[in-house]
């Protein structure tokens, strides 16, 4: 067993890791849990008051959790979306150390699995098939569940995912991209990078995905990029955006791409167009942390300094918790999840975003 250190506290400072071995059941089993390590030693850490901050935003994802393992939600818009926001959730937990059966919310990651993997179908679709974003929301399980499954190797979490994985290839458009609808006409870059990033991590973790329909989501994703301008658009030809930029960059080094120029060219644009009061700046964020956190070196430390500057600065606090609301389109769950997870990265737990 190795010895894992990072931050400041006592769970942080010395947490055992084990190798090798099935994970138990859901319930009332300890996980395998591997350590994971970025290929460049960044020097990031996590300090002492961004800790209180993590474990203060996750008090308040457990506070809210449902009865039933789910996230509905704190406000209307994010009512619609219980999968996506359990899918959220449960990223935010494992990106602090946090699986099922293990660290002080292990029962919560543990009803919270439970509940997504309930919610799939016999066909290997999750929620309500008839939302109008529906594989957005089954690209982002798709990637908790199966970096959940990476990290414990639980037998009941494969069977699952290996259906979601069959829906995924089976919607690609023939130009390489998604569209929110199982059956696309077209696509867009936002949805597929959900999908190619969720088959990525399904592959890491040794299931079986066509290598084609990982290169064509990739040259789909190239297409969208704008040279005159230096960002990635929605879709092929139009204008280039934040959000979209930080999804691009972020898919193409989840897919093995670290040295496409792209990245490069894509991270400036970044960093150029560093805007704290953008509509889709949390969304965006999602991406472009991971994306910065693989290029590594002095482009992680640069960015990481910046968003941990921003999102110290808009916490809120609520009792014994603390949560981000009005910097996104969607509400606090979301908002609170992702911010969670940036502010985690450096804790190295996620397998996605190494090298």
């Amino acid at each position: 067993m190795t010895a894992y250190t990072s931050s400041a506290s006592d769970f942080h400072r010395v947490v055992i890791l084990w190798r090798g071995g099935l994970a138990g059941v859901l319930l009332g089993s300890l996980c395998c849990f591997t350590p994971v390590q970025s290929r460049e030693e960044s020097g990031v850490r996590v300090d002492e008051e961004t800790e209180r901050i993590i474990n203060r935003g996750l008090k308040y994802l457990a506070k809210y959790q449902s009865p039933n393992g789910s996230w509905q939600g704190r406000n209307e818009k994010e009512r619609h979306y219980p999968i996506a926001m359990t899918a959220y959730a449960l990223m935010a937990f494992q990106a602090a150390g946090h699986l099922p059966g293990e660290g002080e919310f292990g029962r919560e990651v543990t009803l919270g699995i439970r509940y997504l993997l309930n919610s799939v179908s016999t066909e290997g679709l999750i929620g309500d098939k008839d939302n109008g974003q529906y594989m957005y929301f089954h690209g982002i399980a798709t990637i908790a569940l199966a970096e959940l499954y990476r990290q414990t190797s639980n037998p009941s979490i494969r069977v699952k995912l290996e259906r979601l994985i069959k829906i995924i290839v089976s919607s690609q458009h023939d130009n390489g991209g998604w569209r929110y609808k199982p059956v696309a006409t077209d696509a867009d870059i936002s949805v597929t990078v959900l999908q190619v990033v969720a088959l990525r991590a399904a592959k890491n973790g040794g299931l079986k995905v066509p290598q084609t329909t990982i290169d064509d989501a990739v040259d789909y994703v190239r297409s969208c990029f704008n040279e005159e301008k230096g960002g990635f658009s929605y879709q092929p030809g139009s204008s280039p955006g934040f959000a979209r930029t930080a999804a691009a960059i972020y898919s193409l080094q989840v897919c093995g791409r670290y040295e496409d120029p792209l990245v490069k060219k894509g991270s400036k644009y970044l960093f150029d167009n560093f805007g704290e009061q953008q509509r889709w700046f949390t969304y965006g964020n999602f991406y472009a942390a991971p994306a910065h956190y693989m290029i590594g070196g002095e482009t992680w430390r640069s960015w990481y300094s910046k968003i941990r500057k921003v999102l110290l600065a808009r916490v809120h606090s609520d009792g014994e918790t603390s949560l981000w609301f009005g910097n996104s389109p969607v509400g606090p769950t979301y908002e609170t999840a992702i911010n969670v997870m940036i502010l985690a990265m450096p804790y190295q737990f996620v397998p996605l975003y190494q090298r």
